[in-house]
């Protein structure tokens, strides 16, 4: 049985469908045309910060947090709920400052930082004033592995010097982006997981370098985009580093947990968007003598969908209320799951409706080929399915062994 949600959660989902229905959806087509007009990709439609005032003004904003003091001090089994209505939408997370990668900045700020970091870069991006980056994947090594990472974080008297040439650093090309948080080695000598660190890069320091920007399948993201980033003999004060030398795997742990709840649950909104356009085409579309929707094989297709969309939708919620109850580690197994299962479940059904949508589907008229881009893309980030699936088997056989020992026990 799914848990009833707080009369505050409750409260605030109703207001977010219906702040989605009167000014997120009608206003995705306005945010488009803005970004095609202006004089670069690359500038900030008007209509996005006109968005984010009205959301702040109705107390939708910066639900992610489960701190009172920053947020709505909603549970992450909570926010998820909120988090897939969303996902609906491809402009929806920033309107509501609920985006990747400012979200798991701001919680890195919020567990790790100084109260000097907190007052210099959480402040503002808890405003909506500025973003962030995160810079940690490599070109050359397999980053999925984050003791595999090769930049290096040297200290030279009171400063940091940082070496590293990163790329899908998300957000590096928003005009907007003024800190980085970059991960490099400290000491490759230390333990295995004790020779990463994390480090706070302004980013207009001397020797932050944009390099080029990386497209997703033809999709530019602008005006936010992801980027190759070069980092040559960048200097950065000692107090910069987060949480201490050694920190940076730690962080990058504690950084992952609830955002892979937040990317499964926008991912589960996308396929529930896509289910909602498939039943309209197929009710208003005429094929071969009969609306679509009255053929056996469109009403298959539909019924898989919904199975897998509410399939996903409890591994998920289940994997939430295990880290409210017993803490991100508790439920490495249950997240490992959903980052597997709710990409997959969001491709299919995405899959369906632009095959029902025929060449509609695969053009800008419609928001499904943009989702399908980015649900294919979530294979990827945060660990690719294939470490994923050698976690979970590792952990069932765990379990299983733990399981014959209480049997010889007995």
């Amino acid at each position: 049985m799914l848990k009833e949600l707080s009369p505050n959660a409750e409260q605030l989902k109703v207001k977010l469908l219906n702040f989605m229905e009167e000014y997120v959806y009608p206003n995705e087509k306005v945010y488009e045309d803005q970004l095609n007009e202006a004089e670069s990709r690359w500038l900030i439609p008007p209509i996005i910060e006109e968005l984010k005032a009205r959301a702040k003004d109705e107390n939708l904003w910066n639900l992610f947090l489960d701190d009172t003091k920053y947020g709505q001090g909603l549970s992450n089994y909570e926010y998820a709920q909120l988090c897939e209505i969303m996902g609906r939408s491809l402009i929806a997370p920033e309107v509501f400052n609920c985006n990747p990668p400012d979200t798991g900045n701001m919680e890195v700020f919020i567990k790790y930082g100084t109260e000097e970091q907190k007052k210099q870069w959480l402040e503002p991006l808890l405003s909506g004033e500025i973003r962030s980056c995160f810079s940690m994947t490599e070109i050359g090594v397999a980053s999925s592995d984050a003791t595999n990472i090769e930049g290096s974080i040297v200290r030279d008297g009171d400063e940091y010097v940082i070496n590293a040439k990163k790329w899908w650093t998300s957000g590096a090309l928003d005009p907007r982006c003024k800190v980085a948080i970059v991960m490099g080695k400290t000491d490759p000598n230390a333990e295995k997981h004790k020779q990463q660190s994390m480090i706070l890069v302004p980013f207009d320091t001397p020797g932050v370098e944009v390099k080029r920007h990386l497209p997703v399948f033809g999709y530019d993201h602008a005006p936010h985009g992801h980027a190759e980033v070069h980092y040559n003999n960048v200097r950065v004060p000692v107090s910069n580093i987060l949480l201490g030398e050694g920190r940076g795997f730690e962080i990058a742990q504690g950084r992952l947990g609830p955002g892979r709840i937040h990317h499964c649950m926008r991912a589960i909104g996308a396929a529930e968007r896509a289910i909602d356009l498939l039943c309209k085409r197929a009710n208003e579309r005429v094929a071969f003598g009969s609306k679509l929707a009255d053929k056996d094989v469109i009403r298959e297709i539909i019924a898989e969908s919904r199975i897998e969309i509410e399939q996903a939708r409890l591994l998920t919620l289940h994997a939430a209320h295990k880290i409210d109850i017993e803490g991100a580690k508790a439920a490495r197994k249950e997240i490992a799951m959903i980052k597997i299962v709710a990409p997959r479940v969001s491709l299919n059904v995405i899959d369906r409706a632009i095959q029902l949508f025929g060449g509609a589907g695969v053009t800008e008229d419609f928001p499904l080929a943009a989702h399908w881009a980015n649900a294919r893309t979530l294979r990827i980030v945060d660990g690719p399915d294939q470490v994923h699936l050698r976690d979970i088997g590792k952990f069932e056989l765990r379990e299983q062994s733990k399981k014959e020992l209480v049997v010889v026990t007995e």
